[in-house]
Order: structure tokens, then C-alpha cells, then sequence
């Protein structure tokens, strides 16, 4: 996976990530059209986000979670709006469990090979998905399939208060590498302040790898002083 969209820097990144990270936890006014792919600290601090995208899956949604409990670490779930709907009892699992979510549209289509209206559209049905699975909760951001940015779906996200997210750390755990290969990926990736994505979804598909490489992860971002921070992401 390769992330298309415009990214965060220089001055122009600072203040917007310091504007969002002002805000409070899940406040939707605060998206901006920008591609987030940093923690608000940025390179060299002592935190990181945990991404997960494709789910809900009841074999590895429920994996993932069990160890996010363990290890006490909140993450963003990138929701696909088919799968909430197959399954909403994990999403209200993920949100009683106090992770966030994101919308990750409904049909996992690439907004490039999309109309606007079309891809407008995938996303709001996907955001319908969630909610009848988890009544009021907060979509807190919105993860383009396969990072497949435009300027419109990067627009009407922002307008539907999703924070456009990107990543700065791809795993390759869809590649299903091997354990090790996907630990490899993350250190090989990793600076303070990343964005990690990794995948728990969907049931179709064998994510043993990614659940065991995620503990891996998680192990080795704690050894290091690592706390996962979220807020800081977006506010």
C-alpha cells in the first residue's frame, strides 16, 4: 500500500496539528482537508499511533482487542461500512473499549477510480453502517482505501468532521510476510510520533500474522518508552 495523498509539513503542518491536538477528544470541527500522518509532537517524540484498518472481523477483531486490553493501548479502527454491518456487535465492542473509529468507506473502493459522487457516497453509507451499529459514537477520521487521496473525498470528509488520516509506518501485514517480515517493516519504519498501519480484517482473509506481529510491536514500542497517544494525532 503506498499513500497517494498530501501530507503535513513544515510551519503550515505545526499549526494545524497544534490546532487539533488543542481541541478536545473526538471534537468533529476540528478536521481539516490536510492527510495526517503524524502524531501533533511529530518525528523524535516519545509517542505513536496504532491504526487498524478493514475490520470488523470476529476471529481478529476480537484478538486485536483482547490484547489491546492487555497491553492497555487505545487504537483507531478503520471500519469498512459492509463489515459493520455484519458484524456490529464488534463495533460496539470497539467503542465501549474506548478506541476510535474511522470510516474506511463502505465497499474498500479507491476514491481514484471513483466519481466524486460515487466516492462521497461510499463514504456516507459507510458512516450510516457504523452508527446503526454504534448509535451517536464518534467517526473521528476518514482512511481513503489504499490511500487512494483526491482533493474532493479529502474535502467532503472534512466537511462530514472526519480528519483525513494517512500513515507514516506501513507494516505490509496485508502482504502476510511473516511475522517477523512485518516486525522488520515497523523498525525498519518507525520514528517517534508514527503512524502505524496494520490490518485486522477481513474474515475472509488469515490475519494470525498481524495479530502476533502486533503484540511483537507493542512489546518493543513499551522497552523503548513508547506511549501511544492518540489525542495527539488529532486532537
Amino acid at each position: 500500500m503506498k499513500l497517494l495523498g498530501a501530507t503535513l509539513k513544515g510551519a503550515g503542518a505545526a499549526l494545524a496539528a497544534a490546532a487539533l491536538f488543542a481541541s478536545s477528544p473526538g471534537t468533529a470541527a476540528a478536521a481539516t482537508t490536510e492527510v495526517v500522518n503524524h502524531t501533533a509532537t511529530g518525528a523524535g517524540s516519545r509517542t505513536f499511533a496504532l491504526t487498524i484498518d478493514d475490520g470488523p472481523s470476529p476471529t481478529w477483531t476480537n484478538q486485536v482487542l483482547d490484547l489491546l486490553k492487555d497491553r492497555q493501548v487505545t487504537a483507531t479502527f478503520c471500519i469498512i461500512g459492509d463489515h459493520a454491518r455484519q458484524y456490529p456487535d464488534l463495533v460496539k465492542r470497539i467503542v465501549d473499549e474506548g478506541h476510535r473509529l474511522c470510516n474506511h468507506s463502505m465497499h474498500h473502493v479507491n476514491p481514484t477510480r471513483q466519481s466524486p459522487d460515487q466516492a462521497r457516497a461510499d463514504l456516507q453509507a459507510a458512516s450510516d453502517a457504523i452508527h446503526a451499529a454504534a448509535p451517536g459514537a464518534r467517526i473521528d477520521y476518514y482512511r481513503a482505501p489504499e490511500g487512494g487521496w483526491t482533493q474532493d473525498i479529502q474535502q467532503y470528509a472534512a466537511s462530514q468532521g472526519m480528519q483525513p488520516l494517512g500513515w507514516s509506518v506501513d507494516t505490509r501485514d496485508w502482504e502476510t510476510p511473516g511475522v517477523d517480515a512485518i516486525f522488520q517493516n515497523y523498525k525498519r519504519e518507525f520514528q517517534g510520533g508514527g503512524v502505524i498501519l496494520m490490518h485486522d480484517g477481513s474474515q475472509e482473509n488469515d490475519r494470525s500474522q498481524s495479530v502476533e506481529a502486533m503484540g511483537a510491536i507493542l512489546s518493543d514500542l513499551a522497552d523503548n518508552g513508547y506511549t501511544d497517544d492518540l489525542s495527539a494525532v488529532i486532537g
